[in-house]
């Protein structure tokens, strides 16, 4: 768990289906689980089912005007890989949305997202090279793949075969939760130095 502090810090969490609990009562999600695990925190949940890159990049400057946060988590991509867009238009939209996040004064973590392989192994490993170039020459956050751990297990998934099922979320609740803290806790970090340089 993260220690409270004197600075609680405000999570943005902008994604697809996976995020948005799809299938799934809201509060049986992942991102309830975020919640619970840091009460002291305040993680708004800006997920929307079917979303895309282009989707998120369009809704983002209105999320970051209404939430104003610390930390935005961007977990996209999926459906544009399902429809075959471009990886490089997938590219080009989270650059974007990085720096509009990061113009904000928010910390970014990105969440990599990656496509069955049924689709080419060409197409499959261009998708994948679009979050480690974002990684690197975004210098964000890179958060691997949490539907790796999932979705091999039919028991953890629901029948159309693409989405978690309730018995996986505190899964992936405890899968992402190290990499929240850390964020949170650079987030207070940087906070306390603001404090004390205007002082």
């Amino acid at each position: 768990m993260v220690s409270v502090s004197s600075h609680a810090a405000t999570l943005l969490i902008v994604g697809d289906s996976l995020g948005a609990s799809y299938g799934l009562n809201e509060k049986d999600g992942w991102v309830e689980g975020l919640r619970k695990a840091l009460p002291e925190h305040t993680i708004i949940n800006g997920s929307v089912s079917g979303e895309t890159s282009a989707g998120g990049l369009r809704r983002l400057p209105a999320l970051i005007d209404s939430a104003a946060p610390d930390i935005v988590l961007i977990e996209l991509g999926g459906n544009d890989g399902l429809r075959g867009f471009p990886p490089q238009q997938l590219q080009n939209n989270l650059t974007k949305m990085i720096t509009l996040a990061k113009q904000s004064g928010a910390q970014v973590m990105l969440s990599e997202v990656m496509v069955p392989p049924n689709y080419g192994s060409r197409y499959e490993k261009a998708f994948v090279d679009v979050y480690q170039t974002l990684a690197q020459d975004s210098e964000v956050v890179l958060i691997p793949f949490f539907m790796k751990e999932i979705a091999p297990h039919p028991e953890l998934m629901q029948r159309d075969g693409i989405h978690p099922n309730k018995q996986a979320q505190p899964k992936i609740t405890e899968f992402m939760l190290p990499y929240i803290e850390k964020a949170l806790n650079g987030a207070n970090t940087t906070a306390k130095a603001n404090i004390n340089s205007n002082n």
